[in-house]
């Protein structure tokens, strides 16, 4: 029998199962900071690109404060749509799955359809000042999303069964309905008016005011406040209702809190530069693809990363090219794209 000494002296070999978690984990946290390091980068380019050569004349203070809300409005979304599509795809379990299809988009075309409509005839002030992307028509916009998305999981899940399947199949309906609704009274607009209205069709960074930013950024950071509270139960939730359940996770309750932080932050993101359909399915399946985990506390920042880079990268590519406004257009080419791949190839989970 070996004395003590000698044990001692034997070096300790770990499982090559821990050896491989290990190396696993310093290689996520590798790709949160690549990413953390590529978002910063593409920020600051897109600042220093937009500056003119003249350092502090009034041309380059006035491009600096407007390339600054420019990048604060790109962080904002970025945080708000990646956050608010991973999460909703944990409360679905499925990864083709987003915001989008509970009709947000849908919703906000309708409110600004029935805002040019009915009030510039009366009231072009008014109805410019809640269209034009001011502090009131944000807040307004924003209410109107989020109480409809909150009744709507309040009516459906506030009985004791939850049903995502019903859920979505409502917001589905709702959506189609909105977008109806919206199309014919396109049709009723004069000319002048429906340029108005399809301004708001496709998302855009110009033009963010500054109080309009802080109003979105308390919304998103009162949702992340949220979504750190819940923490590990979020990565509970992955395993389905009964083995969450028996976990002594209330399914239910988490459910029904992260449907309602879904909501503010994609009724914030919406209202603040428009519709982005596809852009939330882009940043969470590509973390999904970088980290091989779908734990939060490496997918969340990852997929708010992703967004950074893609939007900042995208903006500095596109204005060196001299083309503006394209970018929305580029994403949903490319989102609905990936929507086909996953549909066909079957990787939904």
């Amino acid at each position: 029998m070996a004395d003590s000494a000698t044990l001692e002296a034997r070096p300790v070999h770990h499982a090559p199962g821990v050896k491989r978690a290990e190396s696993d984990r310093r290689r996520r946290w590798a790709v949160v900071v690549v990413c953390a390091v590529l978002a910063a980068a593409s920020l600051a380019a897109l600042v220093l690109v937009g500056l003119p050569d003249t350092v502090g004349s009034k041309a380059w203070s006035y491009s600096l404060d407007r390339l600054s809300r420019h990048a604060v409005a790109i962080v904002l979304v970025s945080v708000a749509v990646g956050v608010s599509t991973v999460l909703f795809q944990t409360v679905t379990g499925n990864r083709i799955l987003t915001p989008a299809l509970m009709g947000f988009d849908s919703l906000y075309l309708l409110i600004q359809t029935m805002l040019v409509f009915f009030m510039v005839p009366r009231d072009a002030a008014i109805a410019g000042g809640l269209t034009s992307g001011g502090l009131s028509g944000f807040l307004s916009q924003t209410a109107i999303m989020v109480i409809a998305s909150t009744s709507l999981y309040l009516w459906l899940l506030g009985g004791r069964k939850t049903d995502i399947h019903l859920l979505l199949l409502v917001g589905v309906v709702f959506g189609v309905f909105f977008r109806s609704i919206s199309s014919f009274f396109q049709r009723l607009l004069d000319p002048a008016a429906y340029l108005q209205v399809q301004d708001a069709m496709f998302a855009s960074f110009r033009g963010v005011q500054v109080d309009v930013l802080i109003a979105c950024g308390a919304i998103v950071l009162a949702g992340l406040v949220v979504v750190a509270i819940l923490g590990r139960r979020l990565d509970v939730m992955l395993l389905g209702r009964d083995p969450a359940v028996a976990l002594g996770v209330n399914h239910r309750q988490v459910t029904i809190v992260v449907l309602v932080v879904v909501s503010f932050l994609v009724s914030a993101s919406t209202a603040l530069i428009g519709p982005v359909m596809f852009f939330g399915l882009i940043v969470a399946n590509a973390a999904y693809a970088l980290l091989g985990t779908t734990l939060h506390r490496f997918t969340l920042p990852v997929a708010c990363l992703l967004g950074v880079i893609a939007l900042a990268g995208g903006e500095m590519v596109l204005a060196s090219l001299g083309v503006e406004s394209a970018l929305s257009i580029i994403i949903e080419f490319v989102g609905g794209l990936l929507f086909l791949f996953l549909l066909l190839t079957n990787r939904a989970r």
